[in-house]
């Protein structure tokens, strides 16, 4: 059984950067893809970025040219690297597996293993 475990959450001034980082232990993450969600308050999760086994990328169009997905197989890890914050981004930001060999695909039916969530919080 895989666990996720996401890390790298803050406070940040609008236009600030974080880089969030989600690690697995059990399982490793290679030949899987991976995906970043988040939740705001009162509102429901919803998809943020997507990475495939072979690195190929999806985005959701809010976050577009400000946040860069990446993962590191040999550290069974994905990163979010966050630029340009907003208030909007604010959020609790997850990590999940997806398929294996699968696409960077953006409904969540397509991904388990949930990590805990990282707290994101941007103000102006």
């Amino acid at each position: 059984q895989v666990q996720t475990v996401e890390s790298g959450g803050g406070l940040v001034q609008t236009g600030g950067s974080l880089r969030l980082s989600c690690a697995a232990s059990g399982r490793t993450f290679t030949n899987y893809a991976l995906g970043w969600f988040r939740q705001a308050p009162g509102k429901e999760r919803e998809f943020v970025a997507a990475i495939n086994w072979h690195g190929g990328t999806n985005y959701a169009e809010s976050v577009k040219g400000r946040f860069t997905i990446s993962r590191d197989n040999a550290k069974n890890t994905v990163y979010l690297q966050l630029n340009g914050l907003k208030r909007e981004d604010t959020a609790v930001y997850y990590c999940a597996r997806g398929r294996i060999f699968g696409a960077a695909a953006y409904q969540e039916y397509e991904y388990d293993s949930w990590g805990q969530g990282t707290q994101v919080t941007v103000s102006s």
